[in-house]
């Protein structure tokens, strides 16, 4: 099956609503709202919850990038969230780095597993393309399980937040947010430029026709590693973020299931919509704290409402959304 057969059974909602002046204007009005929000909800709610959807956001956000714009399904991307969560955690707790450059090197640390991997899987397309990446991502796995500077199955844990730039304390929940707030909406920024940028539209172009976008001589493969790396760059960027707030690297952040998990808030929120995997990161880490107290039955509700998702609006929430109001989200 190839790239362009899978994104005809699955065409992203942004391709069928055409962009211009009012769509642009109308997303400048979307970021302003995501700034008043991110200034207000820690008041409203705990600040640790919100940190922990901001970190799976950016996490969902850097996945569509992949899966919504390359057409390019992984099924391992744990292992760059996780392998940079474990680098930032082990640079700040054992060398003594800044939370800034502990985090700058567990993203650093993911690219260059992107950059090793990407090169290896991105040689085949479809199915084999994912199964490619989740052969890569058990391996990265199990090496977190040997490895003696991951802990095992104990994990990294009393990781310090310390001091921003050696300065300001992240002992307090509310300054760490803010600093999370501001990774996620540069994150998020950056994504957004990158979709519309030149490259994204080639990169569109080969997500929808790889052969008509190869006869007009752009070379699909270089595209392909490159949205790749940008992508687990800022899975990485996720990782180390969260390690840091949680102040924790395990090997849940590694699993296969954690790979699954971002699939299902990206398709939840709306695959190749700008803006859904937030929503759909918000949906998930909301039914987990909340519905905690159903203990296992938490991952069967979970199934369930992806089956809903897929049934009734295979767009995803935000997608749906968008189509109602004839402009892309």
């Amino acid at each position: 099956m190839s790239s362009a057969a899978a994104s005809t059974d699955a065409t992203p909602i942004a391709t069928a609503l055409p962009e211009g002046k009012d769509a642009k204007a109308f997303h400048r009005l979307v970021f302003v709202i995501i700034a008043v929000l991110l200034a207000v909800l820690p008041f409203i709610l705990y600040p640790v919850f919100l940190m922990k959807v901001l970190c799976f956001a950016l996490f969902a956000l850097a996945f569509n990038l992949l899966l919504g714009y390359g057409g390019l399904l992984s099924f391992g991307h744990a292992a760059y969230f996780g392998m940079a969560s474990y680098v930032t955690a082990y640079t700040a707790k054992y060398w003594g780095l800044t939370p800034e450059l502990a985090i700058i090197g567990g993203t650093l640390v993911a690219a260059l597993l992107g950059l090793v991997f990407g090169a290896l899987a991105i040689r085949r397309q479809g199915i084999y393309f994912s199964m490619i990446t989740l052969a890569l991502a058990q391996m990265v796995f199990f090496f977190s399980l040997q490895a003696k500077f991951t802990g095992g199955e104990d994990g990294i844990q009393a990781v310090p937040r310390g001091n921003l730039f050696g300065v300001i304390s992240l002992a307090d929940d509310r300054v760490l947010y803010a600093l999370v707030a501001v990774i996620f909406f540069l994150g998020l920024l950056l994504i957004y430029r990158i979709i519309h940028s030149p490259f994204g539209q080639v990169l569109k172009a080969i997500r929808d026709n790889e052969p008509r976008a190869i006869s007009l001589g752009y070379r699909a493969n270089q595209y392909k590693l490159a949205v790749f790396v940008l992508s687990t760059t800022l899975a990485g960027l996720a990782g180390s973020t969260k390690a840091i707030v949680f102040q924790l690297a395990s090997l849940t952040d590694v699993h296969w299931s954690m790979s699954g998990e971002v699939v299902l808030m990206t398709l939840v929120g709306g695959m190749g919509t700008v803006f859904g995997p937030i929503l759909g990161s918000f949906v998930i880490i909301a039914m987990e704290n909340y519905l905690a107290q159903f203990g296992a039955w938490v991952t069967i509700i979970q199934g369930f409402v992806f089956v809903i998702c897929v049934l009734v609006f295979r767009e995803g929430i935000l997608g749906l959304v968008a189509r109602l109001l004839k402009r892309p989200l």
